[in-house]
């Protein structure tokens, strides 16, 4: 078979290999969407199958399974299931650089990886051909019915950032008890004694354990914390809703005289970009009234009007750790399931502050 050269990718999409080369090592300098193109133009001509083991086999014996066992596996491909739903897409620099990660990981070991949209099973079984799959990484939210059908067709799977009580798999998420825990408890340090927390447990699993590393942190400090008057039920999927909704509790709170809490935690860094907006717009200074974090350090975090406090997700280890838990499955079928937890690190800027 002839080799494929970058040089092919680049004239197959009418970009310079330049390009195609700091995508495909996964590199900064590429968008989202062009990365995407790039990678699975790549895969479509066959660049992956071609890539062998590129480290060293000090670099190999680090993981469970070896580059050596991978070759002589007849299955080559790892199909990345990323519905498109809400904002869960490659334009999202969260979700884009956790297939980033999941991409370098697979290259490195010299195997291919084919990234699918589609939501519904049928679509699944006819856009791929499940017999030459190795498994499956699914990305964010995939429903429970194509879940069942990946079950049904005995393929290997594994979830990022995602679990579903009914289709049991290996999972790989953030830390998030832990990391809401820490970023609650520094802003108890800091003096704040009045809490919110913005974010809709239902709308996913992190919402759900960011809140209870939330209400973990001020129960062991002694507040009674209930939902009706500690959460505020934000989601990600639209930020002008949620500043409407923002808008309307700070007027409900004015009409009853009442003073809105001082330490807003909010589930991720879109919630808390819509609210330093509202802050904004009210003309109330962060942090000196308002202090307010985030959760995932996505780019446009620190490039709001106040640079926000968050946690930082290691979006390219979630990818690469999926990878790794994938291959251990097919490893070892029988093996008990696993649920992995990433630590992340807190980073503190210019949205908080003590009272």
């Amino acid at each position: 078979m002839k080799k494929v050269t970058m040089q092919q990718i680049a004239d197959a999409l009418g970009l310079s290999k330049y390009a195609v080369s700091k995508a495909l090592a996964g590199k900064e300098g590429v968008s989202p969407q062009t990365r995407e193109k790039i990678i699975d133009t790549a895969t479509r001509l066959g660049y992956f199958k071609q890539q062998r083991t590129v480290k060293n086999h000090e670099e190999h014996s680090k993981s469970s399974t070896s580059g050596q066992e991978l070759r002589g596996h007849e299955k080559q491909t790892v199909a990345v299931l990323m519905p498109n739903i809400r904002l869960q897409t490659m334009d999202s620099t969260f979700w884009s650089m956790i297939v980033q990660g999941i991409g370098q990981a697979l290259s490195r070991l010299g195997l291919g990886m084919l990234i699918l949209t589609e939501q519904t099973p049928e679509g699944f079984e006819r856009l791929l051909k499940p017999d030459s799959l190795l498994g499956v990484i699914g990305v964010g939210e995939v429903s429970t019915s194509m879940l069942l059908e990946i079950k049904r067709l005995g393929l290997p799977f594994v979830l990022t950032d995602h679990e579903d009580p009914l289709v049991p798999s290996d999972t790989v998420f953030a830390s998030n008890i832990d990391s809401t825990a820490m970023i609650t408890g520094y802003l108890w340090a800091l003096g704040h004694r009045s809490f919110w927390f913005l974010g809709e447990t239902r709308y996913s699993r992190s919402f759900t354990d960011r809140w209870i590393g939330f209400r973990k942190a001020l129960e062991e400090n002694g507040l009674d914390i209930h939902p009706s008057s500690h959460q505020l039920a934000l989601s990600s999927t639209d930020r002008d809703a949620n500043i409407l909704l923002l808008h309307e509790k700070i007027r409900e709170y004015s009409e009853r005289s009442e003073p809105i809490p001082t330490a807003w935690v909010c589930a991720n860094d879109e919630i808390a970009i819509a609210a330093l907006a509202v802050l904004q717009e009210k003309g109330m200074n962060v942090p000196a009234a308002i202090s307010v974090t985030g959760f995932d350090n996505i780019e446009e975090s620190q490039r709001t009007s106040v640079p926000l406090t968050t946690v930082n997700v290691d979006k390219e280890s979630l990818g690469e750790r999926a990878v790794a838990a994938l291959l251990d499955r097919v490893r070892e079928p029988g093996r008990p399931r696993e649920k992995i937890n990433l630590a992340c690190d807190f980073v503190v800027r210019s949205s908080t502050g003590s009272l």
